[in-house]
């Protein structure tokens, strides 16, 4: 079932991962130079403003540079990611949610920003 679209889903990969469009186009060169496949400004623009629906291959290129499933980028109830998380992940997930809520509102923001930071 669709309950969203690729603008609201880039939008909120955005704002969770604090990046901008610029490192979305930074993350999707190498995937656009290995297939073939030309994303610009404008596109990416487009598509986050919600003017354009993007076809099939920059999906792909979208989903490959993000880490994010194709279908969930289209806006359907499905989750972000394609892996299923293994008891290790979910142990790990689990320890880190606990050692967040212990910790103060200053200290939380701390580590969201070394996390972003890790992730881009």
């Amino acid at each position: 079932m669709r309950i969203s679209n690729t603008s609201k889903r880039l939008t909120e990969y955005m704002d969770l991962y604090g990046v901008k469009q610029v490192d979305i186009l930074d993350k999707a060169k190498v995937h656009c130079q290995k297939f073939g496949v030309k994303l610009t400004k404008s596109d990416l623009s487009q598509y986050v403003s919600g003017k354009v629906e993007p076809k099939q291959d920059k999906l792909f290129i979208l989903g490959q540079a993000l880490g994010v499933s194709e279908t969930w980028l289209m806006g359907f109830d499905v989750p972000m990611r394609d892996s299923v998380p293994n008891k290790d992940n979910v142990k790990a997930h689990l320890e880190m949610a606990r050692l967040y809520d212990q910790m103060t509102a200053e200290q939380q923001q701390s580590i969201l920003l070394i996390m972003r930071g890790m992730v881009n």
